[in-house]
Order: structure tokens, then sequence, then C-alpha cells
């Protein structure tokens, strides 16, 4: 079940084979942050899909033109050995570090505004605290995410740093490099989610496409949530401009984030109309949220929805027929 563990009088520290880190007293095993599953595929599967990724890989423009059999790919999950290397390519961050070679060594070195600096450094500890990247001020997890992040406000300096791209350059470092992490980091920024990290808050249209959506796809939902005066921006503001990083098990955010490179910001406004619907969806659900305060509190702990079903939260999420897709297409793609 666990990669390894240290025993501590009664309690015992386990480390999985994520690196994420659980205390266990007894028989309880407390994974307070992300419900993290500790069984995958069977490794034969894993590795047909790794042999079929290399492939890809090996064949980039080629199969690249064939968008299904990529998406296809994308949602039976990218295995974790590859994804180091697919999601570059994916989001065309391989392509803009080949253009740009010495780029992020020379952002590195640079100073930068010190505003910046005092907000990073702040936030640095903040950053999934149970994984073995980040447990230290001076370990390579938090002086790699100081890198990246720094080397992004000297990449774009009118922008400068979102608290939001915070979590969001976490999982690519523990996913990649940091240069590759970098220019990961400067497509979701400038690519799929333009005008988020800035001033001009593009969220703010797209939360009001996700209401439409819901009001199409989830009418019961939808009408509770006007009915306690609950407008999307309270709930998925969060949920989009750090790509889930904080709301979904590790293993689903993954999964999602395959799908997101792949096909883009769509993809997030379906997992968000998916989590709505497994919050809200049933009238039972709704009676237990007699207000604005109840029901915003379910679709933050909106986590305790997806647990050890990947495949079948995935499956929920793409394809997911309709007018999320066209809409999303239409305004930004």
């Amino acid at each position: 079940m666990c990669h390894f563990s240290v025993i501590f009088g009664d309690y015992v520290l386990i480390v999985n084979k994520l690196a994420f880190y659980a205390i266990a007293e007894g028989n309880e095993i407390s994974t307070y942050l992300f419900f993290i599953r500790m069984v995958g595929p069977h490794p034969q599967l894993v590795r047909q899909r790794e042999a079929k990724w290399i492939n890809i890989m090996d064949q980039w423009q080629t199969i690249f033109l064939k968008k299904t059999n990529m998406v296809l790919q994308c949602q039976k999950g990218i295995p974790s050995s590859l994804r180091a290397r697919c999601w570059p390519l994916l989001c065309g961050a391989t392509n803009r570090m080949n253009h740009n070679k010495q780029l992020f060594q020379s952002l590195d070195s640079q100073s930068a505004l010190q505003k910046w600096v005092d907000i990073i450094d702040k936030d640095l500890d903040r950053q999934f605290p149970f994984h073995e990247m980040f447990l230290s001020k001076d370990g390579h997890g938090q002086q790699g995410l100081f890198r990246v992040l720094k080397a992004y406000t000297q990449y774009q300096p009118e922008e400068g740093y979102c608290q939001a791209q915070g979590p969001v350059a976490a999982v690519l470092l523990m996913n990649m490099p940091a240069e590759e992490a970098f220019w990961c980091l400067v497509q979701i920024s400038e690519y799929y989610l333009p005008g988020y990290y800035s001033p001009l808050l593009v969220i703010l249209f797209d939360a009001s496409v996700l209401t439409w959506v819901l009001k199409k796809t989830c009418p019961s939902a939808y009408k509770h949530l006007q009915r306690h005066a609950v407008e999307p921006l309270m709930f998925a503001t969060d949920w989009l401009m750090c790509l889930f990083t904080r709301h979904l098990p590790f293993n689903a955010l993954l999964r999602v984030w395959d799908l997101f490179f792949c096909n883009g910001v769509r993809v997030l406004l379906q997992v968000a109309v998916v989590l709505v619907r497994r919050v809200l969806g049933r009238a039972e659900q709704r009676k237990q949220c007699q207000g604005q305060m109840e029901t915003l509190q379910r679709l933050r702990d909106v986590r305790c929805e997806v647990q050890k079903e990947d495949d079948t939260f995935i499956a929920e999420v793409w394809p997911i027929h309709g007018h999320s897709s066209k809409v999303t297409v239409s305004h930004r793609w």
C-alpha cells in the first residue's frame, strides 16, 4: 500500500508512492489533503500505455494532426513516467523552449523586483506542505518553485506574480525539471488561460459561461444556486485559477491535467459542471444545503465527492456532450 513508513512512538509516518506524507495512529490513517489513492493501473497496462506514448512522442508531428487519437490516449491517462515529456509537448512548451534556448537561465540569474520576491517567498511553504519536495525551505522543491515563479515575473514584468500560479507551478515541478515547468506555466498563462492571472481577470467571463452551462445541463442545481444567491464566482474562481490543484485527489488532478493540456480550458469548465452535479445533483443533497453558507461549504469541500474512482470521474468529465464545449470554443479557441 505505502511506499515506506517510519515509526514514531504511537504514530507512523507514511509516505505513499506519490510522495505525500500522512500520519497513522493505530489503524487510522489521516490523508488530510488529497484522500490519496495508493493503488494504480495494472503494471502490464501501464507498460502498454507507456509504449503507445513513446510511439506518439517519436512521431509527434505526424500523430499530432490526428487529434481524435490524441484525445483518446489523454482520456486513458498519460503514464506518470512520461508526463515530464508529454505535457510540454502537448501544451507547446517544448517548442517555446527550443526557440528560446537559455532564456530561462538568463531570467533565473537576474534579480527580480523585491515586492515579487517577498510575496513569492511567503507563498513557498503553502504549496503542498505534505509533499516531500516542499517540506523544507532549503529543499529542492521550494527552491525550484521560487526559481520558476521569480523567472515568470521577469518574463512578464507588467503582469508579475499571481498567487494562484503557486500551486500550478508546484504540480508542474512534481512532474518535470524547473525549465520545462517554467515554459509550461508560460503556456498555461498565455495560451490556455490568457487573462486569468492579470488584472483583466478573464475568469469573470468564464464564470458567467459556467452559469449558463449549469442552467442548461444541471437545471436543478442551477435553481438551487440561484435560490440561495450562490454565484459561480464564489466557489469556481479558486477551482479554475488553480486548475483544481486544491480541490481534487491528486490522481484525479493529474488525469484532468492530461485532458486539459490536450483540449484546453473547456476541460476545466466540464470538471466544474461535474463537481457541481455531484454535490447538488440529487434532491437529498440539496435538502442538506439550506442556505448560502451550507451550499458554499459543500462546494468548497468537493474533493470528498471524488475518491478512488479516477476512471469513472474522467469518463464523466470527458466527453460531456452539449453546450460547454461549443461555448468555450467559440469565445477562446
